[in-house]
């Protein structure tokens, strides 16, 4: 068995992260015409990602970080591969938060669907990087 080590660690928070921010958006993005029907649904349900949702944005942003740190003279093309990924988990985390305070119709729906987008993008660079 293959010994288990800080890194390991570190990556399979920042995965499992990922995981619930990013799935979380599809599932529930995927599930919100279903509820539509049914009176204050939506709105209990967006409410229960979001306690979830947050918080492993927030353990993304750390151990993000932390895989920064760790880091051993990283070529000039995966530097400038983190600085892609980077702008992109700031665009899902920006519209996200728009998303949340939106009060339109369209509001939600541009800044849902850029939240998304932004979150599939960096998580498809992290993929390349790791």
């Amino acid at each position: 068995m293959l010994a288990v080590s800080m890194d390991t660690v570190r990556v399979f928070l920042h995965v499992l992260a990922a995981t619930v921010w990013v799935g979380g958006q599809l599932t529930l993005g995927a599930l919100v015409p279903a509820l539509r029907g049914y009176e204050g649904v939506t709105k209990v349900a967006a409410r229960r990602f979001n306690a979830v949702a947050w918080p492993a944005f927030a353990v993304l942003v750390l151990t993000g970080v932390w895989n920064i740190v760790a880091l051993d003279h990283p070529s000039d093309a995966y530097r400038m591969t983190l600085n892609v990924k980077m702008v992109f988990v700031v665009l899902s985390g920006v519209a996200a938060f728009l998303h949340m305070r939106s009060t339109s119709k369209r509001g939600l729906a541009i800044w849902g669907a850029l939240g998304a987008l932004g979150a599939l993008v960096a998580l498809f660079f992290g993929v390349q990087l790791g």
